[in-house]
């Protein structure tokens, strides 16, 4: 697993990068929680979508947000934010422009960026949204949603609640052909403190299930 840095809009960002042996491997982005609350792209829900995704067979990469870890620039509340996981999208694809899929997924902050990013990129096939904050920020920029995914979430977030993000799922609409599906997992925290197989699971079996469908 490779250290690589790559150039994003405020300087240098930090990430770990794994790449399959055959070029036209699906990819994946993976993007970590808040920077101002310990969130690093080594956070264990975030080493668990990458080394879950490592084992689906997508070639992946997580990265540091400016400002985190040796990550250039400052924190910027989610603007700076955004521009960086494009970068990292950018950069992921330049390196395997064969990848027949692109897949975007995140981490509490890192998921409300992951959200956005579906806005802005239609080139994305799928997402995985793992506890958003839904009852911290707004989500109402979901509506239509343009790209099909899976929120995960926990019954006993202590930082947002599950009524949180089942209000955002109810509230937020779709294009024409496109499903959000939710899971929730009884007994876990925010960070599936306990839960992390069971998470890894419930990442897997998406995928597996997802993988190679029509996209948006």
């Amino acid at each position: 697993m490779p250290d690589v840095n790559f150039q994003g809009p405020a300087g240098r960002l930090e990430g770990k990068y794994f790449a399959q042996k055959n070029p036209e491997t699906p990819i994946v982005v993976i993007l970590h929680p808040h920077p101002l609350h310990g969130g690093t792209m080594n956070n264990k829900v975030t080493y668990k979508l990458f080394e879950t995704f490592v084992r689906m067979g997508f070639s992946v990469l997580r990265f540091n947000f400016r400002g985190v870890g040796n990550s250039e620039g400052v924190f910027d509340n989610g603007v700076g934010e955004l521009s960086d996981a494009a970068a990292a999208l950018d950069w992921l694809h330049a390196n395997h422009p064969h990848a027949p899929e692109i897949w975007l997924a995140g981490f509490s902050f890192g998921s409300w960026i992951t959200l956005q990013m579906l806005m802005r990129r239609p080139d994305l096939k799928r997402f995985i949204a793992v506890a958003p904050p839904a009852g911290l920020y707004d989500f109402t920029f979901l509506s239509p949603c343009p790209t099909s995914g899976l929120v995960i979430y926990g019954n006993n977030d202590e930082i947002t609640t599950a009524e949180d993000t089942e209000n955002m799922l109810k509230k937020s609409t779709r294009q024409k052909g496109i499903t959000i599906s939710a899971a929730k997992i009884n007994g876990a925290d925010h960070f599936f403190t306990n839960q992390q197989d069971e998470l890894g699971a419930t990442i897997a079996a998406y995928v597996q299930r997802e993988m190679g469908k029509p996209g948006r």
